[in-house]
């Protein structure tokens, strides 16, 4: 169906027990209390361990999460929290949830889940304790060799309007939840969290004039927060604690405080005709400092499709300019100062310079970070992007850094299979050392999956179908990195990889164009030239191939024979038509 969308998640579901006997004593009491429980303790864990909040269902809520893992540590997390909060309550106004998790598919539609893995935990959480949960089979086992938290198997059971019967497995208040593994795990996301920046995004105003529209501005401002919340570099507060300013007047530097964000996002809409106008502005709320605005005019066509696109386009620019920001500030840092975060945000200008000189700077300080962090997931993709990038960029032999790539990419993936960028960084890296196409794509593909807004997955995705010689679907893939971030660091990899799918295809007067896009963005990308000469060559320009390649051995000198252990193009057919392309522009076997 149009609109919907199939995607494998960790759904919780929770409820408050008692609700309907609470209610009826203390109506109102009740609802403020269980409005406090929400907005302080609940729905700032969920966004914390990278989850997003469905809806909320008067006595309760339902939230996803990309990782299971994240999900068991934020529900344990939230019931420890509420234990601790009604130690000063009395026992007839205590909020106690009790929850359920389960892994399965779900089917999106709008900010929407359900299906039968939403059904199986909402059953889950009907059968689970007071201030427990009810976990499926499938969670217990994804958790169990990953996190040292004690679950008591209650057997098979038939759950109400689920066919099979589901394993169960319970954690109840009393038991023992964690060794000191998972305490510590938890305890490193924690110190984490708080080094990374964070962003608030306030319902953005309606000014068509038409109160009817108002749906429309937030759901388009709930799909940025959720787009925004994929993004594991980047802490963004959750939907109930911003939109308790809706039609607020109060100073922005007041509401950062208030939900404690250093950073706001603010926009409007305005519908005409057919027209919708769309206006973003993000703002360091301490200094009052505007980091980025833009302005986005389409056509109100298919609402659901337009909020996509917009909420895409507004995340995909928004964590740069929060990027840059914070790199800035870890500039200033004094040097006995620097932490792990501080080290691995000093390494990523060098990173983004993409050049032979650049990249050595950038290896050397993400490894002074994993000293401090061995566990950062995003300094070890960070690490392992740096070292594949090494050998393109003339910084390493080909081959010589690779295992090593692989090696902590391998290792983000173990620490967090749900963060997107090393999903990314897996699949380019899996791709140097293996030719196991069919997983290099698969990585591709769940990076896409965890965060349809991230440019570089998507690029990354344009690499694995260039692999497996799916060069039509890189095209898109590699569109719509370019279409998401058109002022992005990494844009040259894209656009060469845009070349490298025209060559393939036979295209060449269009790889002559990306190649050449790609070297303007990036004089010092050996590939990009690369490119640029064997595309030209088979337009029979041999002249000016010549002059490109002569160019180029002055960035990177290289052979036919380690172009071929470079391994651009893995159907043998296509690499020798490259190989035989270079052979006409003057290179040496």
């Amino acid at each position: 169906m149009e609109g919907q969308r199939r995607r494998l998640a960790a759904i919780v579901a929770a409820d408050v027990v008692g609700y309907s006997r609470m209610m009826g004593a203390d109506e109102t009491g009740t609802l403020a209390a269980l409005k406090k429980a929400l907005v302080e303790e609940i729905e700032p864990r969920i966004c914390t361990f990278h989850g997003r909040v469905v809806k909320t269902t008067g006595d309760g809520l339902l939230a996803e999460f990309p990782s299971v893992v994240d999900a068991v540590l934020c529900v344990v997390d939230m019931q420890r929290a509420m234990a601790a909060h009604n130690q000063d309550v009395l026992g007839d106004r205590c909020i106690v949830f009790r929850m359920g998790i389960n892994l399965g598919d779900i089917i999106a539609e709008g900010n929407d889940i359900f299906g039968d893995g939403v059904n199986v935990a909402a059953r889950l959480q009907v059968i689970a304790p007071p201030g427990g949960v009810c976990v499926s089979g499938r969670v217990r086992d994804e958790v169990r060799d990953r996190l040292d938290v004690s679950f008591e198997d209650a057997g098979e059971q038939s759950l109400k309007n689920i066919a099979r019967p589901v394993r169960v497995w319970r954690w109840s208040p009393g038991a023992v939840i964690a060794t000191a593994k998972s305490t510590l795990h938890v305890s490193q996301v924690a110190r984490a969290l708080a080094q990374k920046p964070s962003v608030g995004v306030l319902p953005f105003i309606n000014l068509s004039g038409d109160p009817e529209q108002d749906y429309f501005t937030d759901g388009v401002t709930e799909d940025i927060i959720t787009a925004l919340s994929r993004f594991h570099e980047l802490l963004t507060a959750p939907r109930g604690s911003t939109f308790a300013f809706k039609g607020e007047t109060l100073d922005v530097a007041k509401i950062a405080r208030q939900i404690g964000v250093q950073y706001l996002l603010t926009g409007s809409m305005r519908v005409a005709g057919k027209r919708i106008r769309v206006t973003a502005e993000l703002a360091h709320c301490e200094s009052g400092t505007q980091l980025w605005r833009d302005r986005y005019d389409r056509d109100l066509t298919d609402v659901f499709e337009l909020q996509d696109e917009l909420s895409r386009s507004v995340a995909a620019v928004v964590l740069p300019a929060l990027g840059d920001a914070e790199v800035e500030q870890a500039r200033r840092k004094a040097s006995e100062d620097l932490t792990a975060y501080d080290l691995y945000l000093r390494a990523l200008p060098h990173m983004w310079a993409g050049t032979k000189e650049e990249i050595p700077n950038a290896i050397t300080l993400l490894r002074q970070s994993l000293q401090y962090d061995a566990a950062s997931v995003a300094t070890l993709s960070a690490l392992s992007w740096s070292l594949f990038m090494a050998a393109p960029l003339g910084a390493a032999p080909p081959g010589e850094v690779l295992s090593e790539a692989f090696q902590h990419a391998r290792r983000a993936v173990e620490v967090d299979a749900g963060d997107a960028f090393a999903q990314a960084v897996y699949s380019l890296a899996l791709g140097g050392i293996s030719s196991d196409y069919d997983q290099i794509a698969l990585h591709a593909e769940e990076a896409v999956r965890l965060n349809p807004s991230s440019s570089f997955a998507w690029g990354i995705l344009g690499f694995a179908s260039n692999s497996v010689g799916r060069f039509e679907h890189a095209l898109e893939s590699f569109g719509l990195a370019v279409r998401l971030s058109p002022r992005d660091t990494f844009l040259y990899f894209w656009l060469a990889g845009l070349a490298a799918a025209y060559f393939a295809l036979e295209r060449y007067d269009e790889g002559v164009g990306a190649a050449r896009k790609a070297v303007l963005h990036n004089p010092n990308f050996g590939t990009a030239h690369r490119l640029l000469a064997a595309n030209l060559a088979l337009t029979q320009r041999i002249h000016e191939a010549r002059e490109v390649t002569q160019k180029r051995d002055i960035v990177q000198k290289t052979s036919l024979g380690e172009l071929r252990v470079m391994g651009l193009f893995r159907q043998e057919a296509i690499l020798e038509r490259y190989l035989a392309a270079h052979r006409l522009c003057g290179m040496d076997d």
